[in-house]
């Protein structure tokens, strides 16, 4: 399970919610200030209602006798769907009313001034020196209703804003993090041969503790890297040195002895010190191609090298080395020594495990496709998984310490290069092969 969270998403949600609510928050608070006023203008207009048939009720009630039978009350019209009234004598007996005016709808004795029923707003005022009572009723459903249009209205761009809000919080963060994005590519991009410092322009300041202690990573394992190169430098050297010279004085020793079976065991001295150089050369060379350093920054044309090791061998075995290379430059961000060491061992496999009389192929074509194939018996699939492990040795009398394609595979590996083991090799019935791309990706220069 992918633990991993996005800080542009979290920030995007996280604002976009605390906006969202923000905006509900004012949206009630602005609902309740609504509501009073609300009421409060309905209130003014219900009273201005009452104030404008106000005279005209009471001119019509001094036109008539004030104890007019209840059983013929006068009915008016009523225009206004939502008001109903009545006007009441100080007996409580309806002088007149609108056509809809239920008595339910309003109180059971008039009281002066604003009074709420089940279902209405009631005002109630007096005329004619209090022998007269008006009541207008006005229906809560109604206020209710444009109370809650009032609400929507304030809710409804909350359903609009709110994706709006959420891209647009998106695109502020894509761009105030665009810099942070940067860091973060030229990071991916970095290969074991560039460790220089990675660029900090214009990068946030929250970021910039992590771009300093990343530069200073980067600089410790340069330098860990440059010790580690220099100890195996030295060592090789201080390693050569000691077993040269007890090489040269076990021959000077061999030379002046005339004992045959001593002279045999000198012999053996001298093929176990020749053997044991030679796996310290392997050792060495594999340590420093899995301490790093297999990429450089800067590109290298790898004919020469090739040619030059090529003419050792060939002048070590006269006939036995076809080189073919391309009429045109192949540059590589392949470090030189590197190379150098990873063909030599690819030739040296070569020549112990094919065939003597049979020659070795080796071809570097314009693309820096290398291959390197000798004739010889086919090696066991099983074999072949495990040719690359170190001290492992297909079946072969040949000398060897199975160090060779260990040291080829862990120089192939740090450069990011795959390297291919084939055998029988490509159009042949038997032999080996190797083929590798010496031009390693871009995502590993960079």
């Amino acid at each position: 399970m992918n633990n991993t969270r996005s800080l542009k998403r979290n920030l995007g949600i996280g604002l976009t919610l605390g906006v969202s609510i923000l905006w509900l928050l004012s949206a009630i608070a602005s609902g309740l200030v609504v509501q009073k006023e609300m009421k409060e203008a309905f209130d003014k207009a219900l009273k201005r209602s009452t104030q404008h048939i106000l005279p005209l009720i009471t001119a019509d009630i001094q036109k008539r006798t004030l104890g007019v039978n209840n059983s013929h009350i006068p009915i008016l019209q009523n225009n206004d769907k939502y008001l109903r009234y009545r006007v009441l004598d100080r007996h409580g007996h309806i002088l007149l009313r609108s056509k809809d005016a239920d008595p339910q709808l309003f109180n059971r004795y008039p009281l002066l001034g604003f009074s709420d029923t089940a279902t209405h707003r009631v005002y109630t005022t007096t005329a004619l020196n209090h022998r007269v009572f008006i009541e207008v009723a006005e229906s809560l459903a109604y206020r209710d209703e444009d109370l809650k249009e009032a609400i929507v209205a304030l809710l409804f761009p909350l359903l609009i804003l709110a994706p709006i809000s959420f891209l647009g919080i998106l695109l502020i963060i894509r761009l105030s993090l665009r810099k942070v994005t940067d860091f973060q590519h030229a990071i991916e991009k970095r290969g074991a041969g560039d460790l220089s410092p990675v660029g900090t322009y214009r990068l946030p300041a929250e970021f910039s503790p992590i771009a300093i202690a990343v530069n200073r990573l980067l600089e410790r394992l340069r330098r860990t890297l440059d010790a580690e190169r220099s100890f195996t430098a030295n060592s090789a050297h201080e390693l050569r040195t000691p077993l040269a010279t007890a090489l040269a004085k076990v021959q000077r020793v061999k030379a002046v002895i005339d004992d045959v079976q001593l002279k045999q065991q000198i012999s053996d001295v001298e093929a176990s010190l020749h053997s044991l150089s030679k796996q310290s050369e392997k050792l060495l060379e594999l340590a420093k191609a899995e301490g790093g350093g297999a990429l450089s920054e800067q590109p290298h044309d790898l004919i020469p090298i090739l040619a030059m090791i090529a003419g050792d061998f060939s002048r070590q075995t006269p006939d036995r080395l076809h080189l073919t290379l391309p009429n045109r430059a192949v540059s590589s961000h392949l470090d030189p020594d590197a190379f150098a060491i990873l063909v030599r061992n690819l030739i040296e496999n070569a020549l112990k495990h094919g065939q003597a009389d049979q020659p070795i192929e080796v071809s570097l074509s314009h693309d820096g496709t290398l291959r390197v194939v000798n004739d010889g018996n086919l090696v066991p699939p099983q074999d072949m998984a495990r040719l690359r492990n170190r001290f492992v040795r297909s079946n072969t009398t040949a000398a060897g310490s199975g160090l060779g394609l260990a040291i080829v595979d862990a120089i192939a590996t740090g450069a990011g290069i795959s390297l291919h083991l084939r055998s029988p090799a490509t159009g042949r019935k038997q032999g080996f092969e190797a083929e590798l791309n010496v031009k390693p990706s871009t995502n590993s220069i960079h």
